[in-house]
């Protein structure tokens, strides 16, 4: 199958890739849609019609920005609803009290890179949060999902996930010394395999799902990095080409509501294009390990088995 290109690329905006797109009639939740890219991905869809559920932590902070949202965009149809995705019972009541179908999920909240943190369960913080609470949202969600008939599900990654392959022996840090950076990474490796699993167990329902990496974006993400730079990533990070927020959010708005990427299921994304393999020398691209079906729908079985436990 030959590789799916569109017409943007790194530098395109969020308002960009949905010109002309009509979201009238249909309903859209975003986690972490207060902050960063969030509030950008939440504005497009708002411009473009759909009524926008911000998924925040900081109910107060999701207030402000809803208003904002809509006084900018003339769109008075965006709300607020609490989730604390490292919390099971957090997800399971927002799931709870959602009703009616859903047609656009982007699972944008995360962490990045932060100290050795764990969960009343004793898991791994960053591995709870950025996938572990989205893989139980979404599954909450699913009768949503499918109620829509034609719902797009768009799992935020990012390049970190060539730093780590998902360790199933020790996920959770448990014997192997914790580094953060490879704990950021095993958390992004998950979110481009459940996009893989959910797109081939979910494809009769008529349910997408797709992981893309935004690009570099300096938000409030990115408040534990200056604590675990290495010298050579420090250089890195002086030496990238970091987009706005406006363009960090154009590739989940392009997977979330373009005709462009209808029918799309199970890809790894970054610029606006499906991503290749990683080439040395150059930045960016999808590891196969990410990419494994096998890898897929073991990491499945284990998150079914975690959400589940009581």
């Amino acid at each position: 199958m030959s590789r799916i290109t569109t017409p943007f690329g790194f530098e395109s905006t969020a308002a960009e890739v949905i010109a002309g797109v009509d979201l009238s009639g249909r309903r859209a939740i975003v986690t972490g849609g207060a902050s960063g890219i969030g509030v950008e991905t939440a504005r497009a869809l708002a411009v473009a019609g759909a009524e926008v559920t911000l998924a925040v932590r900081n109910t107060a902070a999701g207030e402000r920005v809803a208003g904002q949202l809509i006084e900018s965009t003339g769109n008075n149809h965006v709300f607020v609803a609490p989730i604390e995705l490292a919390d099971r019972a957090s997800v399971r009541a927002f799931a709870a009290n959602w009703t009616g179908p859903l047609h656009i999920l982007v699972n944008n909240a995360g962490v990045m890179a932060e100290p050795l943190t764990r969960t009343p369960e004793g898991w791994e913080h960053q591995f709870a949060t950025n996938h572990l609470g989205h893989f139980g949202l979404t599954l909450g969600l699913y009768d949503a999902l499918a109620a829509a008939g034609d719902a797009r599900v768009v799992s935020v990654s990012s390049s970190a996930h060539l730093r780590s392959d998902v360790h199933f022996d020790d996920v959770h840090f448990d014997v192997r010394p914790y580094d953060p950076w490879a704990a950021y990474g095993q958390s992004k490796t998950a979110n481009v395999l459940f996009a893989v699993e959910a797109a081939k167990r979910w494809a009769s329902a008529g349910i997408v799902v797709n992981a893309l990496m935004p690009g570099g974006i300096r938000t409030a993400l990115q408040r534990h990095v200056e604590n675990n730079l290495t010298p050579a990533m420090q250089k890195l990070f002086d030496e990238a080409t970091w987009k706005t927020v406006e363009q960090g959010a154009a590739t989940s708005v392009l997977l979330a509501a373009s005709p462009l990427t209808a029918g799309v299921t199970g890809k790894y994304f970054e610029d606006n294009n499906e991503a290749e393999a990683p080439v040395e020398g150059r930045n960016g691209g999808v590891a196969p390990y990410a990419l494994d079906p096998e890898s897929a729908t073991r990491l499945w079985e284990l998150s079914e088995r975690l959400v589940a436990q009581v």
